[in-house]
């Protein structure tokens, strides 16, 4: 091992010390020397080490849940034109129903040599997957940044949204509106988003109605669809709700039309808050009062991280967390008035009340 250190050393015209911490991925060495050692295992004939073979290749897997929710493509396009400013190409995964798993778009990345990988709104988000095809990566020593859906069980670094600050801003908007039957139209409870969602939703209320407010019933645990959200709306409407959070913008429209149905006016009769802002949400009839993720922020702070440790560093594994920022658009407004009791009918005298 010294002789080949040292000849790689020679070749490369740097210390033996230097080659070590290319070889290792550790930090401390300019992009000019890395490339240098690089270039003589290469002219020497020496195999790249794993996590240098995937250097060499210039490519990012990035793994998105699907492309019919907009925020997602939304994501993918910010990730990859930042790859791109830095010389990677992505490889685009994108998952339905009945195609490609997660796991079987891992083995074709790994067989393609990517550097590095960024999933958004993957497996890691439910909080029942097994972590271990997580831990597995990382210790090959592939870089991966997982964005939203945190668990501290996965030793990577996190991009994330505050999911809780999020609701707790919808129902205070609500609340300063008048309404106080609030409903939340939301995904399954197995997702790491939809428990911080249905958290910040309980603690707003209980910051508008207090400690002691009874939330039984205001929370519909649905799919992250339109055909969700109108389920999801219809139950809620029946519970007597002026006003519904949704998990998402896709169930938002199925909460409007879930109130249309039933004649009733959005938002004069039934005021509904989005999630995520997703593009022509402010073209929608009316325009959806929504959540907005920061989503150029946190995709370029996921380029950012991946590459950091693709280039031999090791950034936190913690959880940056973006605040979210609340658009209020005409899907909102304030609760309706509840309508004046009928008059009694005026009591006509009896006849001993008569007058002759």
């Amino acid at each position: 091992m010294t002789t080949r250190l040292a000849d790689i050393a020679g070749h490369a015209g740097v210390s033996e010390a230097t080659v070590s911490r290319v070889l290792n991925g550790r930090p401390g060495v300019s992009a000019a020397t890395r490339q240098a050692v690089l270039a003589a295992l290469d002219v020497l004939g020496y195999e790249r080490p794993a996590r240098l073979r995937q250097q060499r290749a210039g490519l990012i897997g990035l793994i998105i849940p699907e492309l019919t929710n907009p925020i997602f493509p939304a994501f993918a396009e910010v990730i990859e034109s930042a790859l791109a400013r830095h010389g990677y190409m992505a490889v685009l995964c994108s998952q339905t129903p009945g195609g490609v798993a997660e796991d079987d778009y891992l083995e074709m990345l790994l067989e393609r040599g990517v550097a590095g990988v960024i999933f958004v709104n993957g497996l890691h988000a439910n909080a029942n997957s097994d972590r271990a095809r997580y831990t597995r990566l990382t210790e090959q020593g592939l870089p991966i940044v997982l964005v939203n859906g945190y668990r501290p069980d996965i030793d990577a670094p996190f991009v994330s949204n505050d999911d809780v600050a999020s609701l707790e801003a919808a129902v205070a908007h609500l609340g300063s509106l008048g309404h106080r039957r609030i409903g939340l139209a939301i995904g399954q409870d197995v997702y790491v988003p939809t428990r911080r969602k249905t958290e910040g939703f309980r603690r707003g209320l209980e910051t508008l109605l207090g400690p002691s407010a009874d939330t039984g019933g205001l929370v519909v645990n649905t799919m992250y669809t339109v055909e969700g959200g109108q389920a999801a709306a219809q139950k809620l409407l029946d519970r007597g709700c002026t006003a519904i959070c949704c998990g998402n913008d896709i169930m938002a429209l199925g909460a409007i039309r879930a109130a249309r149905q039933r004649g009733l006016r959005v938002p004069e009769d039934v005021s509904v808050v989005g999630f995520d802002d997703s593009p022509l949400t402010a073209y929608l009839d009316p325009p959806l009062t929504t959540i907005r993720q920061s989503v150029r922020e946190m995709a370029l702070a996921a380029v950012s991280t991946v590459l950091e440790e693709v280039g031999g560093g090791r950034p936190p594994r913690t959880e940056l967390l973006y605040r979210p920022e609340l658009v209020v658009r005409r899907s909102t407004a304030p609760a309706p008035v509840p309508a004046a009791p009928l008059p009694r009918a005026a009591e006509h005298p009896g006849p001993e009340h008569l007058v002759n």
